[in-house]
């Protein structure tokens, strides 16, 4: 037993849902292998043959084309990916909002494998939160400060103050290399380079965005520097984009610091659009060859597992390597330096108020040491301009 780990046995869960506008018109089977990409062809089209996708509650073939109104419903049996065990701290309640400070490795919100190793439905049903409104959102990996609104409301009260700016938020991140001494800026825009990855990128034809780095420590002997990073406009994975773009990525981030992906620059100074097309499509194909490995591993296994506890809706994975019931591999437990990124939600702070969480280890004594008095760490001020990418 994983003690420092947050493990959800595996259970049935129905998916149901009222046809989306870009389903109509297509084949059940196009919807779900473009749509839902876990799984591969084979698999959907024995869950559609065997009736555990319906329409409208009804059995249909794999090419039935979808109408408007039709009501979607999956039956699947979820392994949900553990996650830290660590308390989801609520740090202040007041005037209708909630004041959370984020673990790492915990996603905001049910998507994707995850429904309730979440945020939200921690605090529902360990802290008796019913009605809750997110007013930021952090990545997964991301920890520190979320403002959650407990209505409707005041979690439009709060959206307009982050429209209008007047909100002024406060992120701590560890980045490779000697980050340019004193305080330096970036406005370069971005795009979304694929929906289905999340992944973004510097482009000429993203949206504005800005973001104000301060360094605080550099550290020689790891060559790492301890960076203040203050987003003035809030697009999806801004600050590490940004870091990216500069050449001083988050030192453990998977995704923008990876030149397997990115190639030996790591995306400093940005990709052209065409070899930002190459890089989508390239992991678009290797997301789809783990699933293929995924299907192939199951196929192989359905002589060689044990029989599953199914009276509680659960395999117990016990000596198998294979679920039972669904013949998903079973995967290996995250490795601790998996489970978090550099990059934490300090501070958040508007006219009348200012909220902020514990720094994370690897960052406090830093943060308390710069921000107590002047840094002999500070230099002079850099405004990084906006130069085309060729």
């Amino acid at each position: 037993m994983c003690l420092d780990l947050r493990k959800i046995k595996p259970y049935f869960f129905k998916y149901q849902t009222y046809a989306k506008g870009r389903w109509l018109g297509r084949k059940l089977i196009d919807v779900f292998n473009t749509e839902f990409r876990d799984r591969d062809n084979t698999f959907y089209e024995r869950a559609i043959k065997d009736g555990r996708v319906k329409i409208n509650g009804e059995t249909v073939d794999k090419d039935y084309i979808i109408k408007n109104s039709d009501i979607v419903a999956h039956d699947i049996h979820r392994h949900e990916p553990p996650v830290a065990n660590l308390p989801v701290k609520v740090v202040r309640n007041v005037d209708g909002v909630i004041i959370v400070d984020k673990p790492s490795s915990i996603p905001v919100h049910p998507s994707g494998r995850y429904r309730h190793n979440t945020i939200l439905h921690i605090l529902s049903t360990e802290q008796g939160y019913k009605e809750l409104f997110p007013v930021n959102r952090l990545d997964r990996l991301t920890s520190g400060l979320m403002i959650i609104a407990l209505s409707v409301k005041k979690a439009r009260e709060f959206e307009k103050m982050m429209q209008k700016c007047e909100i002024k938020k406060e992120y701590v991140c560890k980045v490779k290399g000697e980050f340019p001494s004193g305080v330096t800026e970036c406005h370069q825009p971005i795009h979304v380079a694929s929906f289905k990855l999340t992944l973004n990128t510097v482009q000429p034809d993203g949206k504005a965005c800005s973001t104000i780095f301060e360094r605080l420590r550099y550290d020689p002997e790891s060559n790492t520097s301890i960076v203040l990073a203050r987003p003035v406009t809030g697009r999806t994975h801004q600050i590490r984009v940004h870091l990216q773009w500069l050449g001083y990525p988050i030192t453990n981030d998977p995704l923008y610091h990876n030149t397997e992906i990115w190639g030996a620059c790591n995306g400093q100074g940005g990709i052209t659009m065409e070899a930002e097309e190459e890089l989508v499509s390239k992991l678009l194909a290797q997301t789809e060859a783990e699933d293929e490995l995924d299907h192939a591993l199951a196929t192989s296994s359905l002589n060689n597992t044990e029989t599953a506890d199914a009276g509680n809706g659960g395999s117990e994975h016990q000596k198998a390597e294979f679920c039972s019931i669904c013949q998903l591999p079973s995967r290996a437990d995250p490795e601790p330096e998996k489970r978090i990124m550099y990059l934490h939600a300090w501070r958040y702070q508007a006219k009348d108020w200012a909220f902020e969480t514990e720094l994370p280890d690897w960052a406090r004594e830093t943060v308390l040491a710069c921000t107590a008095a002047p840094s002999a760490d500070q230099g002079t001020d850099t405004v990084v301009p906006e130069p085309a990418i060729s």
